[in-house]
């Protein structure tokens, strides 16, 4: 069984439009004169200046550079990682659906946590993909996906891909790299692991020198939108071996990242120490709500991430208080799938903590 979507194996298509920057750099000069690109670029954005300043106004303008090469080689630098292993693209979520359009096939078969990201699996079926659905591993406060039940059932169902969001969403749960790669190693010799690394940044160990590692067979997918606070200007990276970024690039559209993403991004990566002080302030939120809550008998699992998952006795209870929570005009999030109907996921931002804020939830609770 081949990796990738079998359409993919001929030569092409390439980018029909790599874009200026591109073009510079490969003669090594600027070009001033832009009549090619049919941009707007002698709109005067009288209205878009006023409002967010004449910076924005000039990214507004113009197409960014698809090939991301200012992130990419900032990411580089940071990660101890070939730029030629990196891609960027228009968010986490886009590089989800770009792994499964290069590898699957209508029919193909995935494999997934129940419960876990609901994402993946609504793209999966948007490609035509048959979902297997995998239990996670419960114990009291332990929630974490089941990594030796995918690897059986990637085999048993003869999968293309495997789907694993690590730190996972909404446990919390992170497994270690040796765990990962001892998943990977486990898998079928054709069958990806996507590897869904959204939450990177807040485990303890995201500055160790494996972060940023291109391991065979496996998609790495990562977000600004967390750690970084750019959420709302859509922008993501992938991690993995050159022939696999290959087979991404051909479904991918070449300009789905805005030059104010890209110009954004390069200024967090310019600012390390913004991006830690950030993580260092959520994670001690984090620890803070969670041993408040442990403290009025919550199941609260570990995390490393930017929210908690507390485990309440059933599902019932989880749908009350979250209704009582909104009725309070507090927005928590619980998952849909009725799996995890018992789990609700908060995230450890300062408007959590005071005094209050979760009523619902701790009047539940057995220590209340």
């Amino acid at each position: 069984m081949p990796r990738y979507a079998r359409h993919l194996y001929r030569e092409g298509p390439a980018n029909p439009f790599p874009g200026l920057k591109a073009l510079e750099r490969k003669l090594g000069r600027s070009i001033p004169h832009r009549l090619g690109s049919n941009e707007g670029l002698d709109m005067p954005h009288h209205a878009l200046k006023a409002r967010f300043g004449e910076a924005v106004a000039e990214l507004a303008r113009s197409y960014g550079d698809a090939e991301a090469l200012g992130v990419r080689r900032r990411l580089a630098e940071a990660l101890d990682t070939p730029v030629e292993a990196l891609l960027v693209d228009a968010g986490a979520d886009s590089l989800l659906a770009l792994a499964l359009r290069a590898t699957c096939e209508p029919g193909d078969t995935v494999i997934t946590s129940a419960g876990t990201y609901p994402t993946f699996r609504y793209f999966a079926a948007g490609q035509g993909c048959r979902v297997v659905e995998v239990d996670y591993r419960r114990a009291p406060g332990r929630l974490a996906p089941d990594l030796a039940a995918l690897a059986e059932h990637a085999h048993q169902h003869h999968a293309r891909l495997v789907y694993l969001a690590n730190p996972d969403n909404p446990s919390g749960h992170c497994h270690d790299d040796e765990a990962v790669q001892a998943l990977r190693d486990a898998l079928p010799a054709e069958c990806t692991l996507l590897l869904d690394e959204a939450y990177h940044d807040f485990r303890g160990d995201a500055d160790a020198p494996a972060a940023g590692a291109v391991w065979p067979g496996v998609i790495r997918v990562r977000t600004f939108s967390k750690a970084h606070g750019l959420a709302g200007l859509r922008i993501g990276y992938a991690i993995a071996d050159p022939g696999a970024l290959a087979m991404l690039h051909k479904v991918r559209i070449h300009y789905a990242v805005s030059s104010l993403a890209l110009a954004a991004a390069e200024t967090v990566l310019d600012h390390p120490g913004e991006t830690r002080e950030h993580v260092e302030a959520v994670v001690r939120r984090r620890e803070q709500l969670a041993e408040r809550l442990r403290g009025l008998g919550a199941e609260v699992p570990p995390s490393d991430t930017n929210f908690i998952a507390v485990c309440l006795p059933d599902a019932e209870t989880a749908e009350r208080v979250h209704g009582e929570l909104l009725a309070a005009a507090v927005l928590i999030h619980r998952p849909a799938h009725p799996a995890l109907g018992d789990v609700l996921r908060i995230s450890t931002l300062a408007d959590a903590l005071p005094e209050g804020r979760l009523a619902a939830l701790e009047a539940v609770l057995p220590g209340r």
